[in-house]
């Protein structure tokens, strides 16, 4: 095979993978699946993967791989912490929609293996980072440009806002009586929503 033909037809095991663990899971893939959907022989999947543990890393890695630089890209600015919200939300949101598996996928699997986000983002996160963005916010709380709050609490008020409205769009939908168009109409005014629902609440 020449080098162009295997990273196409490595490209093609990822994304037929990717498909069938977002709707099976680890536990209820099976390697023959992969290799129908991919449209290739069992043998040659495990000529590139030798098993489904080894194929799940590779996905899994991939997933960590489009998500962990771009969060830490914004979160290690000098940018004021405003900014860093409004990034935040506004890039995570476009992100989680055009790549709505990754939340379910994700939140599944470390119900099956808690360690696995963990050691996905060993190597692709600072170790001081967290350090850094409490800093900035005990920094503004003490010069009194916004409100004492728990760092732990804001992000996770940013990251429920988020990523809720995505994974939970079947319920939603229904809720709020929206189609597929209009639905995503509403995701997309979240990506600057969700900050200023944020920066309105912590603000003085």
């Amino acid at each position: 095979m020449t080098k162009v033909k295997e990273q196409n037809t490595e490209t093609v095991i990822l994304e037929a993978a990717k498909e069938v663990f977002q709707h099976k899971g680890m536990a209820g893939a099976r390697m023959q699946e992969i290799a129908d959907k991919a449209g290739i022989n069992k043998a040659m999947l495990h000529y590139y993967y030798r098993s489904k543990d080894k194929l799940f890393s590779a996905v899994f890695a991939s997933a960590i791989n489009l998500m962990a630089p771009k969060i830490m890209k914004i979160i290690n600015t000098e940018d004021h912490l405003f900014a860093k919200i409004e990034n935040f939300t506004y890039k995570y949101i476009d992100f989680i929609s055009k790549h709505s598996y990754m939340p379910l996928f994700i939140i599944n699997e470390l119900n099956r293996n808690p360690n696995l986000l963990k050691d996905a983002f060993a190597n692709k996160i600072e170790n001081n980072i967290e350090q850094k963005l409490v800093a900035q916010i005990d920094d503004l709380i003490a010069k009194g440009e916004i409100r004492s709050i728990n760092p732990e609490q804001l992000l996770l008020h940013i990251i429920s806002l988020s990523v809720f409205p995505v994974i939970g769009k079947p319920l939603l939908k229904n809720i709020l009586q929206k189609d597929d168009k209009s639905y995503k109409q509403l995701i997309k005014e979240r990506q600057t929503c969700v900050a200023e629902f944020v920066i309105n609440a912590i603000k003085l």
